[in-house]
């Protein structure tokens, strides 16, 4: 027995002393089990041991902490406005006018050049007096005008017995001032009433140009200080409203029109002039759609669009517009469009050197309606008041 005790002690030490090991491998065994490695978005961080006594929160990475933005940083990261967009000046009256009687000058002198050289002439018989017949009826003047011119000047050129280029000039000058008529009102019934604004509808047919000299004269209107708005009653033709918005936008001037294709054209128009009513506006102006004077059924509804517009205001002005270029079929059209919506004025585009400056007299002549305006190009101020003295000068320079 006494031989077993110091080998039960040996054991018994033992087992002690590895009993008192096992924590301590345990405990290396669970710190080897900590996250070493960077670790992803879906990997979260290990239990910190002063977490896992509050309850497990896990300890998320959060980023540094940084200064509060200052105003300066702050205003830079705001977005910027949009810019307003830029509106065109048109020109002014005075320089629009200017411009287009040099390029008159410039272009459309062949009527004025042609007779100064024939009555500057040494010997003036009865040839030269038929040249002259000739080409005042080539520059549509019209038959009667130019039997009435020829015989005018057969008498002067007989009396003053002198044909010196100045002495010449000056008495086709006067001759012709009186042809075109400088005692026409020329103005445009443009100035609002009390308690509504002036209406302007611009007519005439397919492709004189109606949609941009609206855009144009809304321009020379915008220039004179009046607030203006369109009303795009061409339903029919294909952008129409978008061309005569797109004339308006230019220089901040809002255009009613319609959505739909092949809206009623009376109907805009109606609109157009309630809205201009309502706005206080001082012009609404009407784009109507083209048509051809001799289909009978648009003409009449360009008369229901005027009836129509009517039903709020009076309809102040209606502007034809005709091509220069055209010559007498331009009087034909107006004939018609005289009868449908009782036309007060005249509009002239295309007046340049393909032009025949003569077609002013005759439509003149045969309405009894003032030309008022004419254009000779298509920049956006190719638009002015037409004046006789001034055209007439421009034909002799």
């Amino acid at each position: 027995m006494n031989e077993l005790l110091p080998i039960i002690l040996s054991i018994v030490v033992g087992l002690a002393i590895i009993g008192g090991l096992i924590p301590v491998f345990l405990k290396a065994r669970r710190s080897n089990q900590n996250y070493t490695g960077p670790r992803d978005a879906n990997d979260p961080a290990p239990l910190d041991s002063a977490d896992a006594q509050g309850g497990g929160t896990l300890v998320q990475d959060r980023p540094e902490t940084q200064a509060p933005p200052s105003d300066v940083e702050i205003a830079e990261r705001q977005p910027e406005a949009p810019a307003a967009p830029s509106l065109e000046t048109p020109l002014p009256v005075e320089g629009r006018l200017v411009r287009l009687r040099a390029r008159l000058a410039k272009s459309n002198n062949a009527l004025g050049k042609g007779l100064l050289a024939l009555l500057s002439s040494d010997t003036i018989d009865e040839d030269v007096w038929e040249e002259v017949e000739e080409t005042l009826l080539l520059a549509d003047i019209g038959t009667d005008s130019t039997m009435d011119l020829v015989d005018t000047l057969r008498d002067r050129v007989k009396v003053l017995g002198v044909r010196s280029p100045e002495h010449v000039r000056a008495m086709l000058r006067e001759e012709l001032i009186k042809l075109v008529d400088p005692t026409m009102d020329r103005s445009l019934n443009i100035e609002r009433h009390d308690d509504r604004p002036a209406v302007l509808m611009v007519v005439g047919v397919n492709g004189v140009g109606k949609t941009t000299t609206v855009g144009k004269l809304a321009r020379v209107l915008v220039a004179e200080e009046k607030d203006v708005l369109l009303g795009a009653a061409d339903t029919f033709r294909a952008a129409a409203a978008e061309q005569l918005a797109t004339w308006g936008a230019r220089v901040g001037v809002p255009t009613v029109k319609s959505d739909v294709d092949g809206a009623d054209p009376a109907s805009v128009a109606y609109e157009a002039v309630k809205a201009g009513i309502d706005g206080e506006v001082d012009v609404v102006m009407v784009d109507t759609a083209g048509r051809l004077q001799n289909k009978v059924g648009l003409m009449d509804e360009l008369g229901k669009v005027k009836r129509v517009i009517e039903k709020l205001a009076s309809v102040d002005e209606v502007l034809l517009v005709l091509d220069a270029t055209t010559g007498q079929n331009g009087l034909t059209q107006a004939k018609v469009f005289a009868e449908v919506v009782n036309i007060t004025g005249i509009v002239l585009t295309k007046l340049d050197g393909t032009a025949k400056g003569g077609i002013v007299v005759a439509i003149q002549k045969t309405l009894g309606v003032p030309v008022k305006l004419v254009g000779l190009g298509e920049g956006a101020d190719d638009l002015a008041p037409f004046d006789a003295e001034s055209f007439v000068d421009a034909l002799l320079n």
